[in-house]
């Protein structure tokens, strides 16, 4: 055993170490720190901690969204009756005013179109040619990759005339995981419906145009006031159902 000099104590007075072998022995009641060895150790566990939980959201950004049985197909615009929306102002024309095709992508579905409903005339004695015309848009999207939940809740505000204020935006409960009818102004109402992997969208809008005998007739008085489409709001909600259920599969 060899000494070595004596080092200063915990409160000034000599304190001899011993040296065995080529370790460094304490003397039996001082306890080497610990600090370093806390704060590493904690470091470990907040690292292990945040891994944990970061796992179910890792999984959940992986997983692909519920198609609850939905799936599209090129006669849609051409066969959706609109029966509520049909019974509660006219009944829709023949063919779809527009019609997109049908999108069918790895990660995505789609179909877009816009259909007309019958456009009575004003009805006015001298025959000015004015009439109030109705639009159905419909938007189908099926998202097979990625959950479009997040986003759909995000845009709910975002119209074609902007972003509108929270108050013209109604939720409508009992239907698919969330819904909402946007009324961007009277003559516009666009009901929206998110479930699992698709993503719903039936817009009914009014309008008014004045027709004459030719293109060089002028128009007759200022014609009728665009209707408030806001009343047609069950029936925009029962064509949405029944649309639903007609792409489950």
């Amino acid at each position: 055993m060899i000494s070595e000099p004596e080092v200063a104590g915990e409160f000034g007075g000599a304190e001899p170490r011993e040296v065995i072998g080529d370790f460094d022995q304490e003397p039996a009641g001082r306890r080497i720190p610990r600090t370093r060895w806390v704060w590493a150790l904690g470091g470990v566990v907040v690292a292990s901690a945040v891994w944990v939980a970061a796992l179910p959201l890792l999984g959940a950004l992986d997983r692909k969204p519920d198609m609850h049985g939905y799936a599209l197909d090129q006669d849609l615009c051409r066969s959706l009756q609109l029966r509520s929306i049909g019974g509660a102002i006219a009944p829709r024309e023949t063919t779809p005013m527009t019609d997109s095709g049908l999108l069918e992508h790895p990660a995505l579905d789609q179909i877009q179109c816009l259909i007309s409903l019958g456009s009575p005339t004003s009805g006015d004695a001298d025959g000015g040619g004015w009439s109030i015309h109705y639009t159905v848009g419909l938007d189908v999207a099926l998202h097979k990759k990625a959950d479009p939940a997040v986003e759909f809740e995000a845009r709910r505000r975002v119209t074609d005339l902007g972003v509108v204020p929270e108050e013209l935006v109604e939720t409508i409960p009992d239907l698919g995981d969330e819904a909402y009818l946007v009324t961007p102004d009277a003559g516009s109402s666009e009901l929206r419906v998110v479930e699992g992997g698709a993503v719903l969208s039936l817009q009914l809008s009014a309008s008014t145009q004045y027709q004459g005998a030719d293109d060089n007739d002028e128009v007759v008085g200022e014609g009728p006031d665009t209707p408030d489409v806001s009343q047609y709001r069950s029936a925009l909600i029962g064509d949405m159902r029944d649309l639903m259920s007609r792409l489950k599969r």
